[in-house]
This record gives C-alpha cells, structure tokens and sequence, in this order.
C-alpha cells in the first residue's frame, strides 16, 4: 500500500507500467468536472468515478476486499475518507462464495489492522496483497478508483 498526494505521483510511475498513463490522465484532467459511470483510459487502465454517502467502519469492514488481477489507486475528490487496511496473508475469513473472477473482488470478514484518513488530491494505491474497506466517513464522498491490470 502507498499513501500519496497527487503531487507526487510521478514518484510511483515506474513501480508498474500502467501508473503512468493513470497518472498522466489525472493530472491532465478536471477532475471535478468528472461524472459518475466508467471511463477506459487505456487497455488495461479504466477509471470507476463514484460518489455516495460515507458509511460506518462496521458496515465498511462487511465489503473488506481485495483483488486478483488489478492494482487500485483511489484518488479522493471530495469530502474526507477514512478506510480500513489489513494485510491479506493475515485475512482467512473468506465470506460469501470466495474470490469472483468475473468481478476480481474477494471478500473478507476481518478487522483492519490499521485504519488512515484520505483528504481531496490524495491517493492510496492497493496491490492484491492489501484488503481494504473504503467509504468511511460522514456525508458525500466523490472518488476515483482506476483500476490497472496486473
């Protein structure tokens, strides 16, 4: 997991192939001008703009998640976000069905080891290896989270 500004971000391109051109994206864009719903930057990068209603850690931690085949990096727009992290090879309680391929997303019921607090223009990035329940909060939070192929 890394915790950033967007400031900052060309300091993580190198780490995968796919970073820079989400980078590069973001910073060539307004973000807040963006809409909810789904844009394909590249093959192998997408970004998923949402925006609803903060929720509590419990119900966070009920969606406490990882994934197989995509690195996220959520960039917070607006309002403030606190989420939850544990390291995956600490996690064994699967729920439900265990891991959806067709969705990449693996659901725990755990505790989070730790939890941090997002401000606007800040992102964190989340390798398979880190399970996490964002959306935690009071009020509206707007977020990005570009998914890039491992």
């Amino acid at each position: 997991m890394i915790i950033d500004t967007l400031n900052n971000a060309t300091t993580y391109q190198s780490l995968h192939p796919g970073f820079k051109t989400a980078f590069d994206y973001l910073r060539a864009t307004d973000l807040n001008s963006l809409e909810t719903g789904i844009i394909e930057v590249a093959e192998g990068v997408k970004i998923i703009v949402a925006e609803g209603e903060a929720r509590s850690a419990e119900a966070a931690l009920k969606t406490f998640e990882c994934h197989n085949k995509n690195i996220d990096i959520q960039l917070l727009i607006g309002g403030v976000e606190t989420m939850g992290w544990k390291p995956r090879k600490d996690c064994s309680n699967v729920q439900g069905d265990g891991y959806s391929d067709e969705n990449d997303i693996l659901f725990f019921e755990e505790e989070a080891d730790t939890f941090f607090t997002l401000h606007p223009m800040q992102f964190v990035i989340f390798y398979p290896e880190d399970v996490h329940a964002p959306m935690i909060g009071e009020g509206l939070i707007k977020k990005l989270v570009v998914k890039v192929a491992i």
